[in-house]
């Protein structure tokens, strides 16, 4: 099926008599295979029984509340594309075309009123109010969104599966499009024309709607600047922290300089950086689905892998970046043998983590973890210093070339991989095979 059309509803009677016609119209006419799905808040106005008559497919909402309809709408869904709007005729069911048209774009189109070209006819009170809560949520949430409460959405199916939603009500617009969005989901808007509701009044109190958006952000501000969010490493780069955004920048210019000319690189655990993103001739790698998920719009080669065992022939590539990566996995050589057997003889090795050996990085990492409790600092499982990381190296027929440090704290090293017989560095990997 191509669309489910998800209606949550309380006492709508009157409006699905038009609503519903004029979608099945539309979508019969755009050769669409649909179903309307309306989800009923215990109406007592006869609203069950006209969407039956009209043909819709009529589920009670399994917990009270919008959050409780919407989940239960995209539990009963078939489409592989799933479509929320309004009963209430405020959301013109002709913009679907151009909806379905943008799917080829992102994973959720959002029918927006304030991207550029969007309209709202409202009162003044609510379209101020609604203009100043979607930019305070778009600022504090990150997110590249104009319209963050908007319910006319089209969602691929992926981009709603495993959601876990803990909202009530209304304010689960929000939570649905943020969770997305950090599980690496890409989000585009088309510009709207939001009209008055037809019959009835809103169920929706201004003051008390706002309220709760507002207090429901907090959670989703704390997603969306976790490690685990999938643009986190993007933002970084860009962020309004000068500390933070120095760091990255420094990161960013010693690595993509020393990488330059390579030939064919490997970024192996490039999360979303802009490390990954500015080369040339390069492959993205990593363990987190989502971070590829994210990285897919720039359209480059991408690897869901383990650093562990590189899903890659010996001697791929001219150049393998491993850029904090090596401190947040447990220690084990194979990681090294791996970057050794898949770069070629000759080739370049960018490596970069904290130098536990400086005095820089013991008194800015326990600083980092008392300011940001779950950071980076949690998750730095393996410690290594510039003394222990060239025993290892050498090791494997690796010599180090030129070092580099940010802030006398993060070390970055560029290495060669010396001419060597290929059996030696094969020897070397199965003895690191053994040992794990």
């Amino acid at each position: 099926m191509d669309v489910s059309v998800i209606l949550p509803v309380v006492n709508e009677a009157e409006n699905l008599r038009t609503l519903i016609p004029r979608l099945i119209a539309l979508l019969d006419r755009e050769r669409l295979t649909h179903e309307i799905v309306v989800i009923d808040g215990a109406s007592s106005d006869g609203t069950r029984e006209a969407a039956q008559a009209l043909g819709a497919r009529v589920v009670a909402e399994r917990r009270r509340g919008y959050a409780g309809a919407m989940e239960t709408g995209i539990a009963e869904a078939r489409g592989d594309y799933l479509l929320t709007l309004d009963a209430d005729q405020s959301h013109d069911p002709d913009f679907i075309v151009k909806m379905w048209r943008a799917r080829t774009r992102a994973d959720i189109v959002i029918a927006s009123r304030y991207a550029l070209g969007g309209v709202a006819y409202s009162g003044f009170v609510r379209r101020f109010t609604s203009w100043l809560l979607n930019g305070l949520l778009r600022r504090m949430l990150s997110m590249p969104v104009r319209d963050i409460s908007s319910g006319y959405r089209l969602y691929r199916r992926e981009a709603l599966a495993n959601l876990e939603l803990t909202a009530t009500n209304f304010e689960v617009q929000e939570e649905i499009l943020v969770k997305a969005y950090a599980s690496g989901f890409s989000v585009v808007e088309v510009p709207f024309t939001y009209y008055p509701r037809g019959a009835g009044r809103s169920h929706a109190k201004l003051a008390s709607f706002g309220w709760k958006i507002l207090r429901a952000s907090l959670p989703l501000w704390k997603i969306r600047n976790s490690l685990a969010s999938a643009d986190y490493d993007e933002r970084a780069f860009y962020s309004l922290i000068p500390p933070q955004r120095y760091w990255q920048r420094r990161r960013h210019r010693i690595t993509v300089l020393w990488a330059r000319g390579a030939g064919r690189v490997l970024d192996a655990g490039c999360g979303s950086s802009l490390i990954v993103q500015s080369l040339n001739n390069v492959i993205g790698m990593d363990y987190n689905y989502a971070k590829l998920r994210f990285l897919r719009r720039y359209e480059f080669p991408l690897v869901n892998g383990s650093a562990f065992a590189l899903p890659f022939k010996d001697e791929s590539f001219d150049c393998v970046i491993s850029s904090q990566v090596i401190e947040h996995i447990p220690f084990n050589e194979s990681i090294f043998s791996e970057m050794c057997r898949v770069l070629r003889t000759g080739g370049r090795l960018i490596l970069g983590t904290p130098d536990y050996a400086t005095i820089g990085w013991r008194i800015i990492e326990p600083i980092y973890g008392f300011l940001m409790p779950g950071g980076y600092k949690v998750e730095h499982i393996t410690h290594y210093t510039l003394g222990r990381l060239r025993e290892i190296l050498a090791r494997y027929g690796i010599v180090i070339e030129e070092t580099a440090y940010i802030m006398r704290s993060e070390l970055i090293l560029r290495c060669r991989k010396i001419e060597r017989e290929a059996r030696a560095c094969s020897d070397a990997t199965a003895v690191a095979s053994t040992a794990a």
